[in-house]
Formats: C-alpha cells, structure tokens, sequence
C-alpha cells in the first residue's frame, strides 16, 4: 500500500488492514489532506483481495477531535484534490460554494466509507469529538477503550449537529435529543448500554481485543460478509436513514446562513475555542 503524509496503513496480519490516523500533535483533527488520504487509503484496502476487515485507528491519545478549523489547515476541494462527488461549484462564493464543499467532504466521502464493501472496526480510544464520531459512525463496528469519551458540540456552535447526522439512528431520538441539547461527553459504557458501541475494553487491550474481533471477521467467507454488510445497509436504508442524512444537512446549511447574517460567520462565536474563532469568520 502507498505512503501517506496524514496516515499510517498497516498489515498486522494478511487479511487485516489497519488505518491509522497520524497527526496526533492535532488530536487527529481532520483537514482535508487526512480525509482524502483516509479515501484513498480505504479504497486500496478495498480493491486488495488478500485484505477482509479494515481497521481505523488514532495514534496519539486521542481517536479523532473532529473537523480542524485552524488557521493554515485548509486545502481546496476540487483542486487540491480530485473530488469524489459529482456536485461542483467548489470555488463558488458564499452559500453555492459552501454547499459543494460540505457535501463533498463530508457527506459523499462519509457515504462512501459507510458503504466500502468489506466490514470496517473503529477502534476509538480518548477524545471522539464531532467529526470524530463520524469517522466512527461510518464503520460497521465500534470497539471503544473504557476511558473513550463522545460528544458533539456543535450545537454549541450554533449548528445543528454534525453533517453526517445519524444521531437519531445511533442512539435513538430521545437520547440523541439529549445528547445534542446538552452537548454533554458521554462515556464508552454510555455509548454502550444505547447500542452505539460493540465492546468496551481497557485501554491497555484495545488494538489486541481489536484484532482478535478483525481475526475472527476475516476467518468468514469474502463474499458472504459482502452481502451480509449491503443487506444490513440496505435495511437501514429502505427505513429512511439517506433521506434523513440529507434533510438534517440542509438545515445543517440553514444553521450556517443564519450564523453569518447573525455573526458575519458560519458558527456563533461564542461556542468556539478561541483558538479557532478567526479561521472559521474567514468561512
């Protein structure tokens, strides 16, 4: 497999991919250099057919602390890297461009890694924070360390929680209501007992109790865990979950209009980190 400048891929075994995330001075916050080498990393663990299960990991202490929005982060989509979707209008002003962007690299490629065709382990310890719990919420299964904390903030943030918007699937709505309101960080025997996470282990077993979890996936026949994932998607599909994604992002949209005509920036302010306020006026 290729080198990558935000990641590290690994074969632990020969039938098992391990995907790390490598910018941990970052918290694994996720640029766009990070979320199309992750992309790119996926597809070729999906078109190599000695691998079966691939593994997503965080290097550092934390898994991932969602979207980076400081300053000097950014890429263009659709320049700097070939797009995925089929949208346009990346370099558009205002609303239009936004859309694309955001529909580009957080819907599409979200989609896409939900889809891959071969079963997929998050294996989430320390901070999942927003675009973190997307990253996780894209594998089939999540194995969390028992110090693993989740949460999306962005509520704070005056939005109206992160893109790829499955808290109601994830958690079902009453909890998520709560869990967006609040913005509270909820632990991994939380995210457990409401069916978010497959396993809780200590920390110090986590990538070992992963992989034995990969191993013993990867001793199941290609295909039929093939079609086992596309028949369990499919379900999930035929329920509403697509259309439900892509009506919370168009109020996700919403959100961002009303916080520039309000802020003269795509969030409210005031629930940002200081250290990110002035990229995210520059939106």
């Amino acid at each position: 497999m290729s080198s990558f400048e935000t990641i590290l891929v690994e074969r632990p075994e020969p039938a098992i991919a391990r995907v790390v995330m490598n910018r941990p001075e970052a918290r694994n916050a996720q640029n766009l250099q990070m979320t199309y080498d992750l992309n790119a990393a996926f597809d070729q663990a999906v078109q190599d057919d000695t691998v079966k299960v691939i593994i997503l990991a965080g290097n550092g202490p934390h898994f991932s602390s969602g979207h980076d929005l400081r300053p000097g982060t950014k890429n263009a989509a659709g320049t700097d890297f070939p797009p995925i979707g089929n949208w346009g209008g990346f370099a558009e002003a205002n609303a239009h461009g936004r859309f694309a962007r955001e529909q580009e690299i957080y819907l599409q490629i979200t989609r896409r890694w939900r889809n891959l065709a071969k079963p997929t382990i998050a294996e989430v310890h320390g901070k999942c924070i927003a675009g973190g719990l997307m990253l996780a919420w894209a594998c089939d299964l999540i194995v969390a360390s028992d110090d693993a904390q989740f949460c999306d903030p962005v509520v704070t943030m005056g939005v109206c929680g992160v893109e790829w918007f499955v808290h109601p699937w994830e958690l079902g709505p009453r909890k998520a209501k709560e869990f967006l309101f609040t913005a509270d960080s909820w632990s991994a025997q939380e995210a457990y007992q409401l069916g978010m996470v497959n396993q809780v282990v200590p920390p110090a077993e986590l990538p070992s109790r992963v992989l034995e979890l990969a191993r013993r996936i990867a001793s199941k026949p290609s295909f039929a865990l093939k079609l086992t994932k596309e028949a369990v998607n499919r379900s999930v599909d035929v329920m509403g979950q697509p259309a439900a994604i892509d009506q919370a992002f168009a109020l996700h949209q919403l959100c961002h209009a009303h916080n520039l005509q309000e802020f003269g920036m795509v969030v409210d302010p005031s629930g940002l980190h200081p250290s990110v306020r002035k990229p995210a006026a520059a939106e």
